[in-house]
């Protein structure tokens, strides 16, 4: 049992980036941590995975300019993000005569740099571009939010946005950033994340893209940080059960040849119904709502000598036709190690894998060779499909999201599932790991 004058333990129980977030905070901190993960590797649900010999990650993924507290974070464990990402100003640009439209903002001041790039955008008509303008600034005018949340189409819909616009901008947006379907997502979350990037200054609206595997980016230089500090991490551990004991919390593992432990607090930093399983043999504890989820699935295909003309582009998708892919990234690009791997991402995926991977892969490919109008693209060489089927939760309006404060004692929640401005996103799982650890911190002990 631990004194008042000793360091104070804390089990993390979970780590994904709020966990792994958590736990570098609270060890900056001088707290004793613990970082429990069941899997063999830290990451979760944005990690490197050895798949046939090479690593791809589970998801591919777009960060942020707005996404401080992942950036500082990053830099706080040893990445410099500088050559860690590849920065690229605010855009939406599709493969030419593809149908789409050609949107790149300048690297000028905000709000310059938005007006700038829509007067030079090509594929949208006049009354498109003052579509955009409008609705720019009537959100602005509003702060960003709404007091009664609607779905994302209903606000497009009272904005007045021309069809193309929706289909060419604000789609694949709202995909892109909520992965929920503009039919069922949430209005005011989107409103929030476009505050924080075009509504900001124009840096936050800057598009990065990862040049390391994910694990690389930030769990693995976590877990060394977390050691560097005097921490443990310990993988392929399961915890079984939580409960208090006196002022401790006690942690029961899988593994039936591993003793139970005593922590003076906990960060429970598992999913959403992991977490709520462990509360469930909690006397008082919180019941976790039942969030409903989105897949969302990336398809590697290597085509040797394959390239495209910038490091990402938008795709006009449609399913009626077997066009699923919303973005397309030329992974050698962004590392000499993937020449010719593209990456195709669908957001909100449920139907696309309803195909199954082969043929999914096929349609993909497929919309490739015509999209770029490279017949080669339809023949890789390898493909990989990986689909994370509860990437996120369904980001709908009105959703109740629980706090990371409990209410118990020594016991907090972290995970993009938290009350947040943002959806299920890196950023919102880093700050939720951030606000976890402040709690604890900020406790005075029992």
């Amino acid at each position: 049992m631990t004194s008042s004058s000793s360091r104070r333990e804390v089990a993390v129980v979970g780590g994904g980036w709020a966990g792994c977030a958590a736990a570098v905070t609270l060890a900056a901190a001088g707290r004793d941590v613990t970082l429990f993960e069941a899997a063999r590797t830290l990451g979760g649900r944005a990690r490197g995975v050895e798949v046939d010999g090479r690593t791809l990650d589970n998801g591919q993924h777009i960060l942020l300019g707005a996404y401080t507290e992942t950036l500082a974070l990053m830099r706080q464990v040893g990445v410099d993000p500088d050559h860690a990402l590849l920065r690229l100003p605010l855009q939406m640009r599709y493969p030419q005569d593809s149908g789409g439209m050609d949107f790149l903002t300048p690297r000028l001041p905000a709000p310059f740099h938005m007006l700038a790039g829509l007067l030079r955008a090509s594929g949208l008509a006049r009354e498109d571009k003052l579509s955009l303008a409008r609705f720019s600034t009537t959100a602005r005018w509003m702060g960003w939010t709404l007091n009664n949340d609607c779905t994302v189409s209903e606000l497009l819909d009272r904005f007045d946005q021309t069809d193309r616009l929706i289909r060419l901008m604000w789609r694949p947006l709202c995909l892109a950033a909520l992965n929920t379907p503009p039919e069922r997502a949430s209005a005011k979350v989107f409103l929030h994340v476009l505050r924080d990037s075009i509504g900001a200054r124009r840096q936050a609206s800057d598009m990065l893209l990862p040049r390391l595997d994910l694990s690389a980016l930030f769990p693995h230089q976590a877990w060394a940080c977390i050691e560097r500090l005097g921490g443990s991490v310990q993988c392929g551990t399961a915890v079984k059960s939580l409960r208090r004991e006196g002022r401790q919390w006690r942690l029961a593992f899988q593994d039936g040849n591993a003793v139970p432990r005593q922590f003076d607090e906990v960060v429970l930093a598992l999913p959403a119904p992991q977490a709520d399983g462990l509360l469930a043999g909690v006397d008082g504890a919180p019941r976790l709502p039942a969030f409903e989820y989105e897949p969302i699935t990336t398809c590697y295909l290597h085509v040797q000598g394959a390239a495209l003309p910038l490091p990402f582009l938008a795709l006009v998708d449609d399913p009626a036709i077997g066009h699923f892919g919303q973005f397309v990234f030329d992974r050698g690009q962004l590392d000499d190690q993937h020449d010719g791997v593209l990456a195709v991402v669908v957001s909100a995926s449920s139907e696309a894998i309803a195909l199954g991977r082969d043929a999914l892969a096929q349609a993909i490919a497929g919309q490739l060779a015509a999209v770029f109008r490279q017949p080669a693209l339809a023949k890789p060489g390898w493909f990989q499909v990986i689909s994370e089927k509860r990437a996120t939760f369904s980001c709908t309006p009105g959703l109740e999201r629980p706090a990371c404060d409990t209410g118990l004692p020594g016991l907090v929640l972290a995970g993009d599932y938290t009350a947040s401005d943002y959806p299920a996103t890196l950023e919102t799982a880093v700050r939720s790991g951030r606000e976890a650890a402040g709690l604890i911190l900020r406790a005075k002990p029992q």
